[in-house]
């Protein structure tokens, strides 16, 4: 799987809730200023880790017979795809950080 420049800016936009236009490092309603790329990278894993939760959670109910299947289909699609999200932003970090380290100073 491939991810280009757009994707990454999108994916980096829905981590921080920001939406369209907001470029990271603005003020966001008269608050701080949003988190850096670590903070970023933090929010993206914690809330990966809640939708597996939530995806266990639900299978495991259906399981007991107290879940809907509908239930656990989405929770599941949802936890993929953050993980996917997650997996494919850390591999262009590691692609940019080998860039980076090749080259001359």
């Amino acid at each position: 799987m491939s991810i280009g420049a757009l994707d990454a800016t999108a994916a980096y936009g829905r981590v921080l809730g920001l939406g369209g236009g907001t470029s990271p490092g603005t003020k966001i309603g008269g608050g701080e200023a949003a988190g850096g790329f670590g903070s970023m990278v933090e929010e993206m894993v914690t809330g990966t880790a809640q939708q597996l939760r939530a995806a266990e959670h639900a299978s495991a109910q259906q399981v007991a017979g107290q879940g809907d299947l509908i239930d656990v289909v989405t929770a599941i699609g949802a936890a993929e795809q953050a993980l996917d999200t997650m997996v494919a932003v850390r591999d262009r970090v590691v692609s940019a950080y080998s860039e980076i380290m090749r080259m001359q100073i």
